[in-house]
């Protein structure tokens, strides 16, 4: 059986069910991680995925250690059993665990695999993750005082897996952005917000350079008002709560306009996900629609897709 398992995945907490429905050929779960013995798919529900695995046998700690440096570097452990023992391999890679981040951040070249002990003479390991942090869960160093909310965290997650972020001089529209986490995460990389929700700002955020607020529906604003002044948008974000065939319509009509350069969205969810409106927003050419870490029952839309 252990010499099946051809990739692995790791769920968010609480969505082991929804990961579960995109994975064929699951041949064991262990906690969240799930084991198939097919080659990985670009599963959107997962967390981390583990692909071209390695089973590999081991003697002792010492010799883990030795035969995963032997493959790289840099090591994450995902611990389901043998706890004590996998924590005394790990201590060996001597891997530091990650300071928080400061945003933004450019990623080092160097690879972070992911392992995990099968049993106490079996290791599985891939060099090859889809996520750059460990495990799936990145740790940016938090701003408590000036952001009315934590959701700029899922903006700094999301812009630093696209590999780039807005720009001053850049011009950014907003929607859905009440409070105001992620106005205010866009006004600090220096770029100009156009902010749009039905509820008012923070003060604080409508206050700040650069911000300008318009309180209205969302979904009545359309690239023909731009186009007429002759205006480029550079960056479209949505966080809006709305069904997602509503956001795909609407996002449609932005991506055909060819106004816009890069588009970041939430696709929220109110019970089961359906399918058939992920897999619209899949077929968008040059995207990506995955969880975040700092999703709850969301994915988020990346285009174009130039992961870091």
């Amino acid at each position: 059986m252990l010499s099946e398992i051809k990739s692995a995945y790791l769920a968010p907490k609480g969505l082991n069910e929804l990961l579960l429905n995109e994975v064929e050929a699951v041949i064991a779960v262990h906690d969240r991680l799930i084991f198939s013995s097919k080659p990985f798919i670009e599963a959107h529900w997962a967390q981390n995925i583990w692909k071209n695995t390695k089973i590999i046998s081991i003697g002792s700690i010492n010799d883990a250690s030795k035969k995963l440096k032997a493959l790289q570097k840099n090591w994450c452990l995902y611990s389901f059993t043998l706890h004590r023992r996998a924590k005394l391999i790990q201590e060996k890679l001597n891997f530091k665990p990650q300071k928080p981040l400061k945003f933004p951040i450019t990623f080092p070249k160097t690879d972070l695999g992911s392992w995990c002990l099968l049993d106490e003479n079996t290791l599985l390991a891939s060099t090859d993750c889809s996520s750059p942090f460990p495990n799936g869960e990145p740790s940016f160093i938090q701003n408590k005082d000036d952001p009315p909310n934590r959701a700029y965290l899922k903006l700094f997650e999301a812009l630093t897996l696209a590999g780039k972020t807005p720009k001053q001089g850049e011009f950014c529209i907003d929607i859905g952005s009440s409070p105001g986490g992620w106005t205010w995460a866009i006004q600090k990389c220096g770029a100009s917000v156009l902010s749009i929700d039905r509820s008012p700002l923070d003060k604080k955020i409508s206050n700040l350079k650069n911000v300008e607020f318009q309180k209205r529906d969302a979904f009545s604003l359309l690239p023909e008002v731009f186009i007429k002044e002759g205006r480029q948008i550079d960056w479209l974000f949505s966080d809006v709560i709305c069904y997602p065939e509503k956001l795909y319509e609407w996002l449609s009509v932005w991506i055909k306009s060819g106004i816009c350069k890069n588009f970041i969205c939430t696709l929220k969810f109110k019970g089961k996900p359906e399918s058939s409106i992920i897999k619209k927003f899949t077929t968008i050419p040059n995207s990506k629609v995955i969880h975040l870490f700092h999703n709850k029952n969301e994915l988020t839309f990346i285009k174009p897709w130039q992961p870091a």
